[in-house]
């Protein structure tokens, strides 16, 4: 392990995959058992943002070296682990014991430094590189917001999404955060920032897409975060057991010295103030929040909130800054001040059939109106007041069932507030479909890796035709283009059909094979099932093929050997009858030529003579593939 470790510090990889035409990310494993005083390294890649992962209750301090070779101050490896997403959540896949350091914006660089304090029992520094900019940026504003960059003018990478956005039911705060990070940056530097964060947040930190909902920068500039829409409840990664509910707004820079810029502050309350309305929140109210559960406050606990908090309101941790968390209250008061009149917190009671009542607030007195109106449109219900409090009671007496809309209003210069209650009709049962001549359509395994080892080197497709039939297969790419065609017209029996497909000719990618089937009584019938091709890892071999680590210096230990084309989680192992004997080596790696050594022992002691597999786990960008070679043990 040590000797892998140091071979990763000190080679000069190949860049990892590109994306945006011109970012990339890679990951490095720093040898912190070899020395501990302050350590410097070749990276990677050349690299304008990095952020480092740790394991231990110790610190991490760093400084960089930039192209033109002048060296950073020391900066400390501010953790970012209390911005996990919450535990329940499809992107809480973090891999257990690692501190997640927030991304630093350094410019472009490539050397590292860094120390440690205290207990650091692994250390590891990901590397983003994503070039400056100069093209105008475009910005929108849509249904009264303030002028927003879009995720496709900061060239956000929609690729790597590694899930589709989930959305609250509402937003009841917003949470403010800082980067972290240098607050040295020109105007168009700021989206290569945004572009930088959301890469190692997907890729290194494994979050479905970028923490936050928006980003602001020192010079007023607004971009859009995480994906979903920017006026809709989206839930974000940026406050853990207070994702659900919340709109996550990060400032990029340091504000615990920083100073918070006048065109930054301004940017920022306009946005809250619009967010905030949509929402109907009164920026100078609470909320009891029931926690999801945190380090700082465990799942069920209710914590009193602003609905202007700062980050460090919701967790262990500094963000959003010393400065930045002093002026959260005149923050706050300015978006209460701002774009006036407002409705806040309608509230809707009652069940159908009975009394309904229906209750805001306004922020200041005026005429206002609760509208109900059945699915039609038809008006069945309508209340008028005037004053500082909206308060109207519906009799719905003889309204027992189906789905009905209500609107509050206060006058053309207040956005309304809307929502639907009661019951939907349920639709008439379709006549359930005949069944299908053609089914059990399976491809396995799922992902396939052609480098001729034998595993996962080609598919095998099985169907079942309960009728003899005339068969197309063929493959569709990402696209749904035909990609290949594997029989045309093939008159099959009815039976349990398979066949194998090597995949030959195909580039690595996501693929779906699909069954046309057609019936001598011309019924047709159609199958899909997909398939990725992934050739991350390529040239297994040992150096060799029988091991004697009996210390006579002859086959002691056996080097594993591979070319890895992109950067990818990589897990050695040392296998016997199907089962893991001994785990060589479990972590990320950086493309290039890789070598793992194995000197026999498990656990501290030899293991048995006798028949091994040495297996190869990669986790790609199209999947998990697995390669293995035959390793003898003899004494």
């Amino acid at each position: 392990m040590k000797s892998l470790r140091l071979a990763l510090l000190f080679l000069l990889a190949a860049p990892g995959a590109a994306w945006a035409a011109d970012a990339t990310i890679t990951s490095q494993d720093l040898p912190i058992g070899v020395v501990r005083s302050p350590a410097a390294a070749v990276a990677p890649q050349r690299f304008d943002l990095v952020a480092f992962h740790w394991q231990g209750s110790g610190r991490v301090l760093f400084r960089t070296r930039s192209q033109a070779g002048r060296w950073s101050a020391w900066r400390r490896a501010a953790p970012e682990g209390e911005d996990l997403p919450d535990p329940a959540s499809p992107e809480a896949r973090v891999r257990s014991g690692w501190h997640l350091g927030n991304p630093y914006w350094v410019g472009p660089s490539d050397r590292i430094a860094f120390r440690l304090v205290g207990d650091v029992r692994r250390l590891r520094a990901w590397y983003v590189w994503t070039p400056v900019s100069h093209a105008a940026v475009r910005r929108v504003s849509t249904a009264g917001s303030p002028q927003i960059v879009p995720r496709a003018e900061w060239r956000a990478n929609e690729a790597i999404k590694r899930a589709p956005p989930r959305y609250a039911r509402t937003v009841s705060l917003a949470v403010v955060h800082h980067t972290a990070g240098t607050n040295a940056y020109s105007p168009a530097a700021s989206a290569a920032i945004v572009r930088g964060i959301e890469l190692y947040h997907v890729r290194g930190n494994h979050w479905n897409d970028i923490g936050y909902n928006f980003l602001v920068d020192r010079y007023g500039q607004v971009f859009e975060g995480r994906a979903g829409g920017i006026d809709r409840n989206v839930i974000g990664a940026q406050a853990q057991g207070f994702n659900t509910g919340s709109v996550g707004v990060a400032l990029i820079g340091n504000y615990n010295t920083g100073r918070v810029t006048s065109a930054e502050r301004k940017a920022l309350v306009s946005l809250l103030a619009w967010r905030l309305d949509v929402a109907h929140v009164d920026p100078l109210g609470t909320v009891g929040w029931v926690s999801g559960g945190n380090p700082k406050y465990r799942a069920g606990k209710t914590v009193e909130l602003r609905a202007v908090s700062g980050h460090r309101d919701t967790g262990f941790t500094s963000c959003p800054g010393t400065r930045l968390y002093s002026q959260l209250p005149s923050i706050a008061a300015d978006v209460a001040a701002t774009g006036l009149p407002k409705l806040y917190g309608p509230v809707v009671k009652g069940s159908l059939g009975g009394p309904i009542t229906f209750s805001a607030q306004l922020s200041r007195p005026g005429g206002w109106t609760v509208t109900v109106r059945d699915l039609g449109g038809t008006t069945v219900g309508r209340g008028t007041g005037r004053g500082a409090a909206i308060a109207w009671t519906w009799n719905s007496a003889g309204h027992r069932g189906g789905s009905y809309t209500w609107t509050m209003e206060a006058g053309a210069a207040t956005r309304p507030a809307q929502g639907t209650f009661g019951r939907a009709p349920v639709p008439a049962p379709s006549p359930a479909p005949a069944p299908s001549f053609l089914s059990a359509l399976t491809v396995d395994p799922p992902v396939i890796s052609p480098d001729g080892d034998g595993v996962a080197d080609a598919l095998t497709v099985s169907y079942e035709l309960s009728v003899r039939a005339s068969v197309t297969a063929t493959v569709l790419d990402a696209t749904g283009a035909v990609a290949v065609t594997l029989f045309g017209a093939q008159l099959q029996g009815a039976r349990a059909q398979s066949f194998p497909y090597a995949a030959q000719g195909l580039a690595d990618g996501n693929y779906t094979l699909k069954v046309d089937a057609v019936a001598a009584d011309g019924r047709t019938a159609h199958a899909q099932a997909p398939f990725a091709i992934d050739r991350t890892l390529t040239g297994l071999m040992l150096s060799t093929a029988t091991l004697t680590p009996n210390g006579d210096g002859l086959e002691d230990s056996v080097e594993v050997d591979f070319t890895l084309n992109a950067s990818a989680e990589v897990t050695v192992q040392i296998e016997q009858n199907g089962l893991s004997v001994a785990a060589v080596y479990s972590g990320a790696l950086s493309p290039g030529v890789q070598s793992v050594v194995w000197d026999g022992t498990s656990g501290g002691s030899l293991v048995p003579a006798g028949s091994y597999v040495v297996a190869v786990i990669v986790r790609g960008p199209y999947g998990e593939t697995r390669h293995e070679v035959a390793l003898t043990v003899a004494h």
